[in-house]
């Protein structure tokens, strides 16, 4: 669609873009670290993101429920009200979504039923694309409501979204161009289309999701970025409405859009590290750290103290070679030599 004509993908970035993906490629460079480093830890900072995900996406659109329900309905209780089961809907697809039930290729057909089932408990109303025109409205803090663009037509919806399906393929499958550019794009043209009569909103957000995690951006596993878009949606909407200027000619800038969406993932990144680093340092927590990063190896592997000092950076020597002597004792691992160098094997 309108970002993906005349290769405005391929366009060298402003410097401030150019400097956030740099900045993302070092922190999704460490996110592996993590997963040998403390399994446990990401497990608690998942179940967390889960709600706060489907909260914060919901409430951006006004849709709330009391807290009490709210736990219900994390806890797959079935819903009571049109609110709830808007809810229950988005809870659904994110599980799935973090699963990898739900994946690429991007077509119309799977985007509908992506819509459909964010409407499951509310049979009828959605899976498919808006029958009449619509518009994009943003209430202001004063009260007022204004409308902030005008989206293609319902007529012209059905062929512009199978256009921007194969122009994601396309870039998406021959990476002339990068990825994050490429999803951040699909979004913005996404919203633009506005193909939906209700539910945009969160449909995007749940694309935004998916298309990262087949980036190779998994942040949002552990880190709400619905809760992040909520806390900062005036932002958000000031840069969509100064990216959406022009669309419908092809002139439109491109660069409001990326910084914020890039930024969003830089400040969910820095949250993630910080927590971690957190909970790594709470009693116990560099112990399991070192546990867990021994029990993913495989049985029969040779390692040294230096290789878990890589892998748990927040963890001293002595406290290494303290669950070592432990776990030696316990049957674990064996010693293969003295000394800070010597092997160890893991049984």
């Amino acid at each position: 669609m309108q970002s993906f004509r005349n290769e405005r993908l391929l366009e060298p970035v402003d410097i401030s873009v150019a400097n956030l993906m740099a900045a993302l490629g070092r922190y999704q460079g460490r996110q592996e670290l993590y997963r040998h480093q403390a399994p446990q830890i990401l497990d608690a900072l998942r179940r967390t993101a889960i709600v706060e995900s489907t909260e914060a996406s919901n409430r951006i659109e006004g849709i709330v429920v009391p807290p009490h329900r709210l736990q219900a309905l994390m806890s797959q209780e079935a819903p009571q009200t049109r609110s709830e089961s808007e809810i229950a809907g988005y809870r659904d697809l994110l599980a799935r979504i973090h699963t990898g039930q739900i994946g690429l290729p991007l077509t119309p057909e799977s985007i509908c039923a992506l819509h459909a089932d964010l409407y499951a408990y509310l049979p009828g109303e959605g899976g498919r694309w808006k029958a009449r025109d619509n518009v994009i409205r943003q209430r202001l803090p004063d009260g007022r409501d204004v409308v902030r663009f005008v989206p293609l037509s319902a007529d012209e919806t059905p062929g512009a979204m199978s256009e921007l399906c194969s122009d994601l393929a396309a870039v998406w499958d021959s990476e002339a161009a990068d990825r994050l550019l490429a999803l951040n794009a699909f979004i913005l043209d996404f919203l633009c289309i506005h193909p939906f009569r209700d539910g945009n909103g969160r449909v995007a957000r749940l694309l935004t999701l998916l298309l990262l995690y087949a980036a190779g951006y998994e942040v949002g596993r552990y880190i709400s970025l619905e809760r992040i878009v909520e806390q900062t949606k005036e932002t958000y909407y000031e840069a969509l409405w100064r990216s959406s200027q022009c669309w419908e000619t092809g002139q439109h800038d491109l660069t409001p859009w990326y910084q914020y969406s890039l930024s969003v993932l830089i400040y969910a990144y820095r949250e993630f590290e910080a927590r971690v680093g957190e909970l790594l340092t709470s009693r116990g927590a560099k112990s399991d750290a070192v546990r867990a990063a021994i029990a993913a190896f495989a049985p029969g592997y040779i390692f040294t103290t230096a290789e878990l000092e890589r892998l748990c950076p927040t963890v001293s020597y002595a406290t290494i070679r303290r669950i070592l002597d432990a776990l030696r004792a316990e049957g674990v691992v064996d010693c293969l030599g003295r000394g800070r160098y010597a092997q160890w094997l893991k049984r």
